[in-house]
């Protein structure tokens, strides 16, 4: 997932990427204009049909696409229609479909959990799964251990776990890195999150220093989401791609989250402050046995079964084994039945928006290339399964790619699409990562908007959404997309309104899809990718990532 990117804050999110026939020393510079000598035309969207699109994605009728259900079935069944009505082929030898091996861990939702001998209510002060095959869950009195940020970077002469052995011992670990807390620092990216900062790579790091467990502390504001979203994205069943032996038995065998009340309790029983102790651990290294201890007893369920990204090409001319990626998840939350009332999560917004915008750039560029006018290189359309559940497909893709990531130029990926109106200004998340960049910025200076970083940084939306799995192999890869400030007043006016109506719908069942969206910005976005796709589709560019980005040595800036 996301996990879990606060839709509503800001109008969202989606990406693309531009070029032109300059080298890219050029285009590194500052004030280079990679569409200046552009022959890059203007491209009307079917507003009607894009509307249409979102509405299906989000009904009722495909209860919430979760991974492997009925809903993916439908989604899986239209995607594929939709592209072939397109005339795009599939890229898998002919078919549009890529098995991505998924297994399904259900946790039962009857779970004994107590910690320093407080009783923890599931849901209410804490939530734990496990990606373990086991059908019970049994753990008996381990040691709890503060580990601050659960941090071990090198880099940054910075570890978390020194001189501790953390073998049968459960660690609680902060919510985000050092930098949110101490901004002035000089180790981290103050306000903007780092990779260290993830759920995922707090997990990753407590399994590599083989810890039993490990539960993160949730702070609404270093997290960037309120508790409401960790309830609905962690408790029902959890899909993860299917572990080789080693990963399987190396993994930490329960991972969740606690309230930031519940860890005030435990800190408190155990003798400390969590304040003083979070002061400290913005600080320095630190980890400090609790001297209190965790059972944990719960029955668990492992499923397994395929689920399978779309992946539709549309073949270039003359450059045809150099690939642009567009890239959107299909999935979302689905169905949970232990709810009163509403039991869907359509996600309308996140993501059938963005997953419909791919779907009509395709449309754009093919309805060209039948005029004769396709591009030079490549582009293939990849609707991702299992994002909300940790980038699953696009995980799965990067590390199987159907077309070689050497061969890969960019990934421009779509990630909720911005239904608060047009904007004057255009977000880049993460900004100051690749070379990818300039191009976004100038394709969007053609509608005389100012290209800005995003609000809240901290919420690490870079490594948040499917363009990080192509990033960690080096492929250069974008998310951008939406503002914050509206053009006139009367969108200004709109725009309060409807955030008011969409507040609180990340990652809840009140992502619908509504009649009165004004589409506008996100077509207005959709220009903005649709130039920058088709000038990089064709010219010689190979964008890199810039100098200080942690992808630089994997493909650099020239």
């Amino acid at each position: 997932m996301k996990h879990l990117f606060p839709l509503c804050a800001v109008a969202l999110l989606v990406s693309a990427c531009n070029g032109d026939t300059k080298d890219n020393a050029q285009v590194s510079q500052a004030n280079s204009s990679v569409l200046a000598n552009s022959t890059t035309q203007l491209v009307t969207f079917d507003e009607q049909r894009f509307r249409q699109d979102i509405k299906v994605l989000s009904s009722d009728e495909f209860e919430g696409r979760a991974p492997t259900t009925k809903g993916e079935k439908l989604t899986l069944d239209y995607l594929t229609k939709q592209f072939t009505d397109m005339g795009l082929t599939g890229a898998n030898q002919g078919s549009f479909l890529q098995a991505v091996p998924m297994v399904t861990y259900t946790p039962s939702e009857q779970q004994t959990i107590t910690l320093a001998d407080l009783p923890m209510q599931y849901r209410k002060d804490i939530v734990l799964s496990s990606r373990h095959a086991n059908e019970q869950i049994t753990i008996d009195k381990a040691p709890l251990v503060f580990v601050g940020y659960g941090i071990n970077a090198p880099e940054s002469q910075w570890n978390d776990y020194s001189g501790i052995d953390m073998t049968g011992k459960i660690a609680v670990i902060l919510v985000n890195d050092p930098g949110f807390a101490n901004p002035e620092g000089t180790k981290f990216n103050g306000l903007a999150m780092t990779y260290y900062g993830r759920w995922s790579y707090k997990f990753e790091e407590a399994s590599r220093q083989g810890a039993l467990g490990a539960i993160i502390i949730h702070d609404t504001k270093p997290a960037s989401y309120p508790w409401s979203v960790v309830e609905n994205s962690w408790t029902g069943p959890q899909q993860d791609l299917v572990l080789n032996t080693d990963e399987a038995n190396n993994r930490i065998q329960v991972e969740g989250w606690m309230t930031l009340d519940a860890a005030k309790q435990l800190f408190t029983k155990s003798g400390f402050s969590l304040p003083t102790l979070m002061e400290r651990a913005a600080d320095e290294p630190v980890n400090v046995e609790l001297a209190q201890t965790a059972s944990i007893k719960f029955a668990n369920k492992a499923e397994y079964a395929d689920s399978y990204n779309v992946v539709a090409t549309l073949k270039g001319t003359s450059q045809a084994d150099e690939q642009l990626l567009f890239t959107a998840h299909w999935d979302h939350i689905g169905k949970d039945e232990t709810k009163e009332g509403d039991q869907i999560y359509n996600g309308a917004l996140d993501n059938a928006s963005g997953t419909a915008g791919i779907m009509e750039i395709a449309r754009q560029f093919a309805a060209q290339a039948k005029q004769g006018k396709g591009l030079k290189r490549s582009l293939t359309f990849v609707a991702t399964t299992g994002e909300e559940q940790g980038l699953l497909g696009s995980r799965f893709y990067a590390a199987n790619p159907i077309y070689p990531l050497d061969k890969t130029v960019a990934v421009f990926n779509l990630d909720s699409t911005n239904v608060y109106g047009k904007t004057k200004d255009y977000t880049i998340v993460g900004k100051g990562q690749s070379e990818l960049e300039n191009y976004l910025a100038d394709a969007a200076k053609l509608q005389n908007r100012e290209v800005k970083s995003e609000r809240n940084p901290a919420s690490g939306g870079f490594f948040r959404s499917d363009h990080f799995s192509f990033a960690k192999y080096g492929v250069p890869a974008v998310f951008a997309g939406g503002g914050s400030e509206p053009p006139d007043d009367a969108t200004a006016v709109y725009k309060a309104e409807m955030e008011k109506t969409m507040k609180g719908c990340y990652h809840n069942v009140c992502d619908h899809y509504h009649e009165s969206w004004d589409l506008s910005g996100a077509l207005q976005d959709l220009q903005v990718y649709y130039q920058a796709a088709e000038s990089l589709g064709n010219n010689q560019d190979w964008p890199g990532y810039l100098a200080g980005s942690e992808f630089n040595s994997l493909r650099p800036a020239k």
